[in-house]
């Protein structure tokens, strides 16, 4: 069984799908793994780290690819991969399916078993392989270092000998991991941290981190969680009420950091162009929900803004990749986790179980023809 590592294509990914400590894991699978030259320099990892770790190292994609009969990546394959990988050949990565109808089409036509980590069920067994959760810790930890460096000033009370310096407040829109995790990290640099979300299970989380929760508690809101712990969509009555305390609040605080994400949909506008204008000079919208059109109806993806009232609105694409070498290393275990079950451990060979839940769960094309329930072409 021949596992390939590819260098990724996209110019805003600097993380890897393996690190030295998997190769040598899969190696012990009874794979042969090969890995493109200078995949993993963005994430610290050189190729001499690799190939001390057992892995080959092939000069170019075409090298890389030949022959695998598994390949990890962290981004769907384009289609200039595509035609360098064998039909039949299992593709394994964060697929981003939702509205790329072409692309799938595209990788039913290679004729490759592409898997969707982002769909790993939230079941026991599967936790070691939740990729969501694993990158959504380390951007909601990435979030609020980066809001304190555009924010210029210290997130701490200080009392010095020529005044004190106020802790400064630090607004959590969304609470599921990578809202959390802000959070924790803003509590623990010392802000005053508040946070809202529509789901209720999320206030018991907020109070017991040292947040404030900030939502209006009707009927609808005590109903607003799907079995699967995902945000309901709201209705636009409730989204009224929601946002006019969101709008007095926002007012007040000096960074907000928004996560909020409905999967398969665009991300929700919850900050409007008034209550930017809204917000004091110098304050921080740190938008993470960017890159599925935003939680701030002004960001852009990739850019930093500054308004007319000078507030930075950050559109960082990418955040996880931000700390490109814990961001590989957590993944890259994702990744191995998964393999390890769809591995024989008689013949050493890849063999997927059909009818295993997380198979079923992430696989989006088989045999030329996409299969996954969510993507299946309308009649």
């Amino acid at each position: 069984m021949r596992v390939a590592i590819p260098a990724e294509i996209s110019n805003a990914e600097t993380r890897v799908a393996a690190t030295p400590e998997t190769v040598k894991k899969l190696i012990g699978l009874g794979a042969q793994v090969t890995v493109q030259t200078g995949a993993g320099k963005a994430s610290g990892l050189t190729d001499a780290d690799f190939e001390s770790a057992g892995a080959t190292i092939a000069p170019d994609a075409a090298a890389t690819y030949a022959d695998a009969d598994l390949i990890l990546k962290v981004r769907r394959p384009e289609a200039s991969e595509l035609g360098l990988i064998k039909r039949g050949a299992s593709v394994i990565a964060t697929m981003d399916p939702y509205d790329q109808d072409a692309a799938l089409s595209v990788m039913a036509n290679a004729g490759v078993n592409a898997y969707a980590m982002e769909f790993m069920p939230r079941i026991t067994r599967a936790q070691v392989m939740d990729v969501l959760s694993s990158q959504a810790n380390l951007a909601g930890y990435r979030a609020v270092i980066d809001g304190a460096a555009e924010y210029g000033r210290a997130l701490p009370m200080m009392m010095t000998a020529a005044g004190t310096v106020p802790a400064a407040r630090i607004f959590i829109m969304g609470v599921g991991v990578a809202g959390l995790q802000a959070i924790a990290t803003a509590r623990r640099m010392g802000a005053i941290v508040t946070a809202t979300d529509v789901r209720p299970a999320t206030k018991e989380q907020v109070e017991s981190l040292g947040a404030k929760f900030i939502a209006v508690e009707d009927d609808e809101f005590k109903q607003a969680e799907t079995a699967g712990g995902y945000a309901k969509e709201m209705s636009d009555a409730y989204k009224a009420k929601q946002a006019a305390l969101v709008a007095s609040h926002i007012a007040k605080q000096d960074i907000v950091i928004t996560t909020a994400l409905i999967p398969g949909r665009p991300a929700p506008k919850l900050i409007t162009a008034d209550m930017v204008a809204s917000m004091r000079a110098g304050s921080v919208i740190i938008d993470l929900a960017v890159e599925r059109g935003g939680n701030c109806e002004l960001s852009k993806p990739g850019e930093t803004i500054v308004t007319d009232n000078s507030v930075r609105l950050v559109g960082h694409l990418n955040v996880p990749g931000r700390l490109a070498a814990t961001a590989s290393s957590l993944y890259a275990k994702n990744l191995l986790a998964f393999v390890d079950t769809l591995i024989d451990k008689e013949t050493k060979n890849l063999s997927p179980k059909w009818d295993d839940e997380l198979v079923k769960a992430t696989l989006l094309t088989r045999d030329g023809a996409i299969v996954h329930p969510n993507f299946l072409p309308k009649a």
